[in-house]
């Protein structure tokens, strides 16, 4: 066994443009910078709710690596396949990366959100080491029965970023980030915004519009049965250069998220001096200093609009809050530390 290796199960596309990708990727990246040999291994797309062809295909690829090698598995395979997990536990360093508990995703059934916390609860208690993206995260794991000690917590860097423009003219651009799937609450978004047809104001939504396509199609209709298709544009996935061009042009941040683990979105968001809207939800407030971002309560439209009237009627309060997402971005981790708080972590399992 090589002293700095690690192989690393993902299921589905590690260049998909999600947060929990994104990480990672930079960790991967990172460790390598630090002298680590990297193992991505690719499981099916079919997780978290895998086909029996995915489960084998898991169990063969897990059974392959050499005994006494490290193994770090993403949460969103890792917590529906605890059998398996069990079956390789004693010849294999396993290591366990949570970016929210899957029976936290929203639109499950109670039935199934109860057979994924078991599921979870029982795949994680056999990691050697456990970690998660956020405070938020590690106290929903906690609550699930593991052991605080065995958790350890290294949050998503950020880059250095120009800050925004923020030109302040009318019509204000407001930039929401997130695939467009429940767990994001677009449709909240757009129910406030309807109300809100006496402001200048422009929406742009940056996010997949394949990961979920009912839940696409219905923020698509929804669009359009408000009257507010000259006022909201979906732009689906786009690459790094738009992706940081929106945030420069953008004059507020808004995404109203049901849960987030830890929300790179609004991280970068702060990176790029912009003031935030969400709701305070999942790791969001850990992310979000007050000063720099209002947080209302979750699935609540009404919030939403009186909180959006109130910051897109108010420059000088949009200002104080950039001001303080300029500060926070300086208090924020970058990823070569981050890198490097991996690379200890994986030297002592």
């Amino acid at each position: 066994m090589s002293h700095r290796r690690l192989n690393f199960l993902i299921p589905g596309n590690l260049a998909a443009p999600t947060g929990g990708y994104r990480y990672d990727r930079r960790i991967i990246a990172g460790l390598r910078a630090h002298g680590w040999q990297v193992n991505p291994i690719t499981l099916d797309a079919s997780f978290p709710a895998p086909s029996a062809a995915a489960r084998a295909d898991a169990a063969a690829k897990l059974q392959a690596v050499a005994d006494n090698e490290r193994v770090l598995i993403d949460g969103l395979a890792l917590g529906v396949i605890p059998e398996i997990v069990e079956q390789q536990q004693a010849r294999l360093r396993l290591i366990g990366l949570v970016h929210h508990p899957l029976a936290d995703e929203s639109g499950l059934s109670t039935e199934c959100s109860r057979a994924l916390r078991a599921s979870e609860s029982a795949a994680l208690a056999l990691m050697h080491a456990l970690v998660v993206t956020s405070g938020a995260t590690a106290r929903r794991v906690q609550a699930m029965g593991l052991d605080a000690a065995q958790i350890t917590v290294i949050e998503p860097g950020t880059d250095p970023a120009p800050l925004a423009k923020r030109a302040g003219r009318e019509p204000l651009q407001l930039l929401c980030v997130g695939a467009l799937i429940p767990r994001k609450g677009h449709r909240f978004l757009i129910e406030a915004l309807a109300t809100l047809r006496d402001l200048a104001w422009r929406l742009t939504i940056i996010g997949s519009l394949e990961q979920d396509r009912a839940t696409a199609l219905n923020i698509q209709s929804q669009i359009q049965t408000l009257g507010l298709s000259e006022r909201v544009l979906l732009s689906g996935e786009v690459d790094d250069s738009r992706l940081g061009a929106a945030y420069q042009q953008a004059d507020l941040f808004v995404l109203p998220s049901l849960l987030e683990g830890y929300g790179m979105a609004f991280s970068e968001a702060l990176a790029h001096g912009l003031p935030i809207l969400g709701c305070n939800a999942g790791a969001v407030a850990d992310t979000v200093p007050n000063t720099a971002g209002l947080l209302v309560e979750p699935r609540s439209s009404a919030a939403l609009a009186a909180a959006l009237r109130r910051l897109l009627s108010n420059s000088s309060e949009r200002a104080q809050l950039a001001a303080g997402a300029e500060r926070a971005r300086a208090q924020r981790p970058n990823w070569p530390n981050q890198a490097q708080r991996w690379a200890q972590l994986l030297e002592n399992v």
